[in-house]
């Protein structure tokens, strides 16, 4: 079996990077896939990812300024399978490619395999003639998308290339592994929400004082559910991903400390502190038992624990691994010294 493999370079509203291999298969005819790697590092809600069908809904509940991230292991899909190109589009893209591939300087006998492998699929004859323009608004050409955003750079490649037609309102292939599905864009869409800074309040505030207590609590109306919703366009497919919070960690930064309660997991509606409480244990707080010293000062950690569940438009629903937004403070703590006389 020949291969060819040729690196280009295209802008399809932002730079990607195109894999092209001619294959032989196992008829003996050669054919030839495409993958799009997207280089879009831009992460904002509202924004549809380009060359993969896939939009995104603006975050509900309030607008977000950091990922949650998974208190597990888990992590979005690498790559996956999606729409990438109407009919027409895929014809433009096809003959741009192939005038940049034809003026690169290629050998002769890889641009008639280019040729005759475009031919084989797209020609009069081919199993896509002319790029089904005929049947443009009656489905989309899929590919392996890229996630860009996944931290293994390995596994982004792990989809290999190909190209696929599915009619609007059929189900993606089931036998495809790693096909964008319900599930998959519930995980999508949990990728891209956005939630507020785990900011809290404290009292008192400012510099603390050993063995007094400090009250911890999250700014009353400003941490809710928040949700993102992604849609396969054009297939009636979208699941929407919502993050409640759930859960305030407090960790004092020291073992010299007590923290309310003993586990450190404080509610999310702990109250705020006011003069009627003056003597009460905090319902959320921390007491610390020795000072920072001269210069010296605790990192102290607000972990809000968000719990994500999914909706799916057809009905289905369930859980993803809890995420979690930390907040660091660095704290100083003076010891009052008392004078007898």
């Amino acid at each position: 079996m020949r291969m060819m493999r040729a690196l280009l370079w295209r802008r399809v509203g932002l730079s990607a990077f195109l894999c092209l291999v001619l294959t032989a298969g196992s008829d003996g005819r050669r054919g030839l896939e495409v993958e799009i790697h997207s280089e879009r590092h831009d992460r904002t809600l509202g924004a549809s990812v380009a060359a993969s069908g896939i939009t995104y809904s603006s975050s509900e509940g309030g607008t977000g300024v950091g990922s949650v991230d998974s208190t597990t292991s888990w992590s979005p899909p690498a790559c996956y399978y999606a729409p990438t190109h109407t009919p027409e589009e895929y014809r433009a893209f096809w003959a741009e490619l192939s005038s940049e591939f034809y003026g690169a300087g290629h050998l002769p006998e890889d641009k008639e395999a280019l040729r005759q492998s475009l031919s084989d699929l797209y020609g009069p004859d081919g199993e896509y003639p002319d790029y089904n323009v005929d049947r443009q608004g009656e489905g989309m050409f899929w590919q392996a998308v890229r996630n860009e955003e996944h931290p293994d750079r390995t596994a982004q490649f792990a989809c290999e290339p190909r190209t696929f037609w599915v009619d609007f309102g059929d189900a993606p292939p089931a036998d495809v592994p790693q096909v964008v599905d319900i599930a998959m864009l519930a995980e999508l869409a949990y990728e891209r929400i956005r939630v507020p800074d785990t900011v809290v309040e404290l009292n008192p505030v400012g510099v603390q004082t050993v063995n007094l207590p400090m009250w911890v609590w999250l700014p009353v109306g400003e941490f809710g559910p928040v949700s993102v919703t992604a849609s396969l366009e054009g297939y009636g497919l979208s699941a929407t991903t919502t993050a409640a919070p759930v859960g305030l960690r407090v960790v004092p930064g020291t073992g010299d400390a007590v923290v309310y309660p003993g586990s450190g997991e404080c509610p999310v509606d702990a109250p705020a502190y006011h003069g009627g409480l003056v003597g009460q244990e905090p319902v959320c707080g921390v007491t610390y038992l020795r000072s920072t010293g001269e210069g010296g000062v605790y990192s102290l950690s607000a972990s809000l624990r968000w719990e994500i569940t999914w909706e799916g438009s057809d009905g289905s629903g369930g859980t993803l691994p809890d995420g979690v937004f930390e907040t660091t403070y660095d704290l100083t703590v003076d010891e009052v010294q008392t004078v007898v006389r």
